[in-house]
């Protein structure tokens, strides 16, 4: 997690809360190149069904940093103040190059002296990997905060609240939202979840609904580490958006 540091020994204040939102780099497999067509044929078939073809799982190339894109990148600042208030900052858009460079200057500007701290819910095997690689495609240079190149794992200052929960056993993985029920933190009712994000991104284009989304998870997952430190969660009338 970050070094010998237990929970309440973390200040909330040096914790950034993110969460990203990806779609696959084109809406019909038809639009990629003569090239990639034959990359995602060849990755497909480890998982695709005997009466699948590369077309049919189309849709899950946007977990891929190599097959997607991302649309949306949300983060947030705990306010410690008199009222405990969550204030949350979304960097999205078509030009995935633009806001990977907003997003990326935020960082460096929070992220000074370099003991800042990244906290999500799978945050170390898809968000952070994801956004490196999509930086490097599209020529940016990577924030302090996510270059892992040549660190230890005990020098990488990321929470994963998926990788606390686990508690060293690494079998199962346990969605954000089971969890957010099982520690009765509410969470907004939507008719949107992570499978629909490409088609409300290519089909209805309503981006303004997936940030909503991708801003309503960042408040779940931050409240699920307050409830592994054992303290009281935000509300969703104090989400405050930037």
């Amino acid at each position: 997690m970050t070094n010998d540091k237990k929970l309440k020994d973390i200040h909330l204040n040096d914790i950034l809360f993110l969460d990203v939102e990806t779609v696959p780099k084109t809406e019909k497999f038809s639009e990629l190149n003569d090239n990639f067509q034959k990359h995602w044929e060849k990755k497909s078939k480890f998982f695709r069904t005997d009466d699948e073809s590369p077309e049919d799982v189309y849709q899950r190339a946007g977990i891929y940093a190599e097959f997607g894109k991302i649309i949306c990148i949300s983060a947030g600042f705990i306010n410690t103040g008199d009222k405990k208030t969550l204030r949350v900052k979304s960097f999205f858009g078509d030009d995935e190059k633009q806001l990977l460079e907003e997003f990326s200057q935020m960082l460096h500007s929070w992220d000074k002296t370099g003991n800042k701290i990244l906290c999500g819910h799978n945050i170390k095997e898809f968000d952070v990997p994801y956004i490196s690689r999509r930086m490097l495609v599209n020529n940016l240079v990577l924030p302090n905060s996510i270059d892992n190149a040549g660190k230890k794992p005990w020098e990488v200052k990321h929470i994963d609240t998926l990788e606390l929960w686990k508690f060293g056993d690494y079998k199962n993985y346990t969605s954000l939202a089971i969890l957010t029920d099982l520690f009765d933190i509410p969470t907004p009712k939507d008719d949107i979840d992570g499978s629909m994000v490409a088609e409300v991104y290519y089909k209805e284009k309503n981006l303004d609904r997936i940030v909503s989304y991708c801003e309503k998870d960042v408040l779940a997952v931050t409240n699920l580490f307050l409830r592994f430190r054992n303290e009281s969660i935000i509300p969703f009338e104090n989400l405050e958006k930037v």
